[in-house]
């Protein structure tokens, strides 16, 4: 008995010929590559399209060197709260007491350096420490006694706010010492031959995106290393591309200015050494443990009372160096000073993806909320936007960012 055996004929070969179809592929692959990683993806496209509307909207205005200097200044004390809120944020926690911590600082500074003449580097350490000691008190009433974080930071921002007006006794106290005002106005100095361009921000540009471009291929093989999955090369080498000319675009239009503020190099140095600790340190791990899943954290010898103690001793450091940054900026401190700071960093936070059950988020995600605020209030401003309806926005932008969130996470469990 014999078998016949037909041969197919292959398939036609798609429209278009061989390279539609690779395009085809790297378009599925992107696209695939987002969808598994929409949380940590999702707000940075966002922030690339708000950055692409205000610029049309506003006639290029929005990218003008001045103006992306200006930005920097005026958004880096925000960014410098988001970083300490996303930690607390992750370990489970929140924080309502910075914004007045932060004007609590400044006034203390400006005591410190305009009537009793006090050094400005001796009154930056004190008031660093002060901010520690206001974190760590608080720390201590929510990690060892039990009091939720929400009533003992809400106890806090009145208890600051009163101090600041009794420091200041209802005035506003300036101008602080050149030294200090450098820390919120200031410009790195110019060196080298006349280019037209600040020399030291195009090498410090050129620094970074080589820093960046090891550090993702160095990740890249730690994970293969590990059997660990990781995205096609396409789209690893697209995403590596996008970040090189962020840098490259962010670095030509602050060395066509001025160059780049010395509270930059500050905010960048936080950024890595912050998100070093929280990806790699034994403490970061720890944060992430007790605010996804407190009892598992307990079970596995994690002491949860000494992290949560830290974190917030964290946070008023960093509310500390904000509240300086801010007098530094204005140039004077004010009763007023920090209103709604706290909302800020914590709408940063949540926008850059932290989770409201806590154990999700990252340091690159508050900058990126931060962001995100940031550029909505100055194309806003730009357009003259009145503040009601800035409120609106900006309101509706945290609802959307917090809606997302829970959409990912039904989206996750199905």
């Amino acid at each position: 008995m014999s078998t016949d055996v037909t041969a197919k004929s292959p398939a036609p070969a798609p429209p278009g010929g061989s390279g539609s179809a690779a395009d085809g592929n790297l378009l599925r692959m992107v696209l695939d590559g987002l969808r598994r990683n929409m949380r940590q993806y999702g707000m940075l496209i966002a922030l690339g399209l708000i950055v692409a509307l205000f610029a049309v909207w506003t006639d290029g205005d929005l990218l003008l060197p001045r103006n992306v200097s200006n930005l920097v200044l005026q958004n880096s004390y925000i960014l410098i709260l988001a970083i300490g809120m996303m930690m607390v944020i992750i370990a489970g926690h929140i924080d309502l007491s910075v914004g007045s911590l932060t004007a609590f600082v400044g006034a203390f500074a400006a005591v410190l350096t305009v009537n009793h003449g006090v050094p400005w580097p001796v009154a930056l350490i004190l008031c660093l420490v002060m901010g520690a000691v206001a974190g760590s008190l608080q720390g201590f009433l929510i990690a060892y006694l039990g009091i939720p974080s929400f009533i003992v930071t809400l106890a806090g921002m009145l208890l600051f706010r009163g101090l600041t007006e009794i420091l200041l006794q209802g005035q506003t106290i300036g101008p602080f010492p050149n030294g200090l005002q450098n820390l919120g106005n200031g410009f790195l100095p110019e060196v080298g031959p006349n280019t037209n361009y600040h020399n030291i921000t195009l090498l410090l540009g050129i620094v970074l995106i080589a820093a960046v471009v090891w550090q993702e291929f160095r990740d890249r093989r730690r994970q293969q290393e590990f059997a660990l999955e990781v995205p096609p090369t396409r789209l690893f080498l697209l995403k590596l591309t996008a970040l090189v000319a962020a840098i490259l675009v962010m670095t030509m239009l602050l060395a066509s200015y001025k160059g780049a503020p010395i509270i930059l190099i500050v905010l960048g140095a936080l950024v890595v050494g912050y998100g070093y600790v929280m990806r790699n340190a034994v403490f970061g791990r720890h944060i992430y443990a007790i605010g996804g899943n407190l009892p598992a954290a307990k079970l596995s010898g994690v002491k949860d009372k000494k992290v949560s103690f830290y974190v917030f001793l964290n946070m008023g450091v960093l509310a500390a160096l904000a509240g300086l940054v801010v007098a530094a900026r204005l140039n004077a401190a004010s009763p007023k000073a920090g209103d709604g700071f706290e909302l800020e960093a914590i709408a940063s936070s949540f926008i850059g993806g932290a989770s409201m059950s806590g154990g999700v988020g990252t340091i690159l995600g508050a900058i990126i909320g931060g962001l995100v605020l940031g550029v909505l209030n100055n194309g806003m401003n730009l357009l003259s936007v009145g503040t009601d309806w800035q409120q609106v926005i900006k309101g509706l932008a945290l609802l959307a960012a917090v809606g997302f969130d829970v959409w990912n996470k039904r989206k996750s469990g199905s």
